[in-house]
């Protein structure tokens, strides 16, 4: 599963090495060719989230605007891509809501959960590993994908090679993320840095302030791309990291009918489009995961 994943990620790199656009550097905004369809007359009995999204008349979903390939925000044109993205936007279509009645709202790791309790926020589609600790506080559908932890180095660096390689070494990631507290539970290194977003994190790796940046293997390896030849990606993933849509935590029905709309998605093979267009542009495969409901 370890390798499986790492291939994905990989392809994921070389893809968005060959379609990047925009900024020089970086990847533009990706056209996954996916367009949702818009469903009528929907009903969710017992959901407040829906009702209020329904007298709105407009989605709000919190999304990330730094992660190629998953949740990323084109410079130029403030486009947003990737497969969280769509993701997202096909539950929207499912609750009855088309593309120009979202409102993206960009949400660090550290607040999401903060958001969805003060209702600003609909539902958080952006890596959001799903966790006992977090179910404290918010609800989750899905998983709609299984990631895992990784390490990402400056390409010269033959010295890490592996989370047992990181005592005495300075590692960054986001403050509040799943990856920063496995690094600190499991007593990795005691040199931690957090910023709110991996961008900086990799900023700090270029300018040798760091000596590793962790999260999820895919969002390493799309950072790793837009600088092959000063960044790389190091060692087998140590962790399973299932993402799941984050809702507000007592709202059961809206909870169960995202449910629906995903298991729907694997089933009719909208995940697969999805997946196709985003994650697996080169051609690896991908399956999406066995929901979890609770």
């Amino acid at each position: 599963m370890k390798r499986s994943r790492m291939l994905v990620a990989a392809a994921l790199a070389s893809a968005l090495v060959l379609a990047g656009c925009g900024q020089e550097g970086a990847p533009g905004a990706q056209d996954s060719g996916y367009e949702p369809t818009v469903a009528e007359n929907v009903t969710v009995e017992g959901s407040p989230t829906f009702d209020a999204i329904t007298q709105r008349g407009r989605v709000v979903i919190g999304v990330r605007d730094d992660q190629p390939g998953l949740g990323f925000r084109d410079a130029t044109t403030g486009d947003f891509s990737g497969f969280d993205v769509e993701m997202a936007r096909m539950v929207a279509g499912g609750l009855g809501f088309g593309p120009d009645q979202i409102d993206y709202r960009v949400v660090p790791s550290a607040a999401r959960e903060d958001v969805i309790e003060r209702g600003e926020i609909d539902y958080m589609v952006g890596t959001y590993t799903i966790n006992d600790n977090r179910k404290q506080r918010v609800g989750f559908a899905g998983p709609y994908y299984v990631a895992g932890q990784s390490l990402l180095v400056r390409a010269d660096d033959t010295e890490i090679t592996g989370p047992e390689t990181l005592q005495g070494k300075a590692v960054c990631s986001v403050t509040g993320s799943t990856p920063i507290q496995r690094v600190r539970d499991d007593g990795l290194t005691d040199q931690i840095v957090e910023f709110q977003t991996y961008s900086q994190c990799v900023d700090q790796l270029q300018n040798n302030q760091v000596d590793a940046v962790t999260t999820d293997d895919a969002i390493l390896l799309g950072f790793a791309s837009q600088n092959p030849e000063q960044l790389k990606v190091v060692g087998d993933t140590f962790s399973d990291e299932p993402y799941g849509i984050g809702v507000p935590r007592d709202d059961t029905a809206f909870r169960n009918k995202v449910n629906d709309l995903l298991q729907a998605a694997d089933d009719d093979g909208t995940w697969q489009t999805i997946y196709d267009g985003t994650l697996g542009v080169s051609g690896t495969p991908g399956t999406p995961p066995a929901i979890d409901r609770y």
